[in-house]
């Protein structure tokens, strides 16, 4: 008897520090949550008003469909992160991350995916 098929599971971050992500990735669908510890300006979406802690800070996105920002409170641990140098684009688990002096850009299969940087974050 076998048990389920584990995920892998790994994390990086800009190289500021500022943009730290983790990935899983599993036999049947993939996952991808970053968090910007700093940021600056308006959210990407209003905050609901059941979100009682941070906000704004935290973007989650499947391998396929629209990204969902989460109501969690904000871990401003900056270490033990591999480093996704500026300039470099990575492919893996279904998603497409390019790490840039301007910010990381991630895109899933279906082209969904979202823009941080400390100014701005945006969802697509």
């Amino acid at each position: 008897m076998t048990g389920p098929a584990a995920a892998d599971v790994w994390t990086f971050e800009t190289p500021s520090e500022n943009i730290q992500c983790s990935v899983g990735e599993g036999p049947a669908s993939s996952d991808i949550r970053c968090t910007i510890i700093e940021r600056s300006g308006p959210a990407a979406a209003p905050r609901p008003e059941w979100c009682v802690v941070d906000w704004g800070h935290t973007f989650l996105m499947k391998d396929r469909g629209f990204v969902s920002m989460e109501c969690a409170p904000l871990n401003r641990n900056r270490d033990g992160f591999d480093r996704a140098e500026y300039g470099v684009t990575g492919e893996f688990g279904g998603f497409v991350c390019t790490s840039a002096t301007t910010g990381l850009t991630c895109r899933n299969l279906d082209g969904h995916g979202f823009f941080l940087s400390r100014a701005v974050q945006q969802v697509f």
